[in-house]
């Protein structure tokens, strides 16, 4: 049986330890040029691995004993010029270090800064859901990224 408080607790504390640490992330280049940040607690282990550049693609990968538990899938891109991305790849960390206790995958419902604003919608509990989160610049689009997972490999737990 899984303890989804516990599971929450850590993922919510792996953003802090992960992408949305910044340069304070530990990252790791792998041969096939993605990216793998990795955060370990006790018994519990993170693998978040994407491929950068714009746009992005990755997943969040959730062990307990070495075991898989929990992923979530992501696709996400800036709109608009290049000179962009990095700003609202800063203010997307700051919305992900401000995830909510009760569904940590992404940021909170709102967030604020300035002239941005992060966005985040999504349907399902921890266990099974997809959502949306987007960052507004002065009320315009300016990123999107679509998202989904749950728990995995629970045919054994009976």
């Amino acid at each position: 049986m899984v303890d989804m408080g516990e599971l929450a607790r850590f993922v919510r504390d792996s953003h802090r330890h992960g992408y949305a640490a910044g340069q304070g992330a530990v990252t790791r280049r792998e041969p096939d040029r993605s990216t793998t940040i990795e955060h370990t607690a006790g018994d519990w282990t993170l693998h978040d691995n994407f491929f950068g550049g714009e746009p992005y693609g990755g997943r969040m990968v959730v062990f307990r004993r070495g075991r898989p538990l929990w992923m979530a899938v992501f696709y996400g891109w800036v709109e608009g010029a290049d000179d962009e991305v990095t700003a609202i790849y800063a203010f997307l960390r700051r919305a992900l270090l401000n995830a909510p206790e009760a569904f940590p995958v992404r940021g909170p419902e709102t967030f604020m800064d300035g002239r941005l604003e992060y966005r985040n919608t999504h349907q399902g509990p921890l266990e099974r859901f997809r959502g949306e989160e987007a960052i507004l610049r002065d009320g315009r689009p300016a990123y999107v990224a679509w998202y989904a997972g749950g728990l995995v490999d629970r045919r054994g737990d009976a």
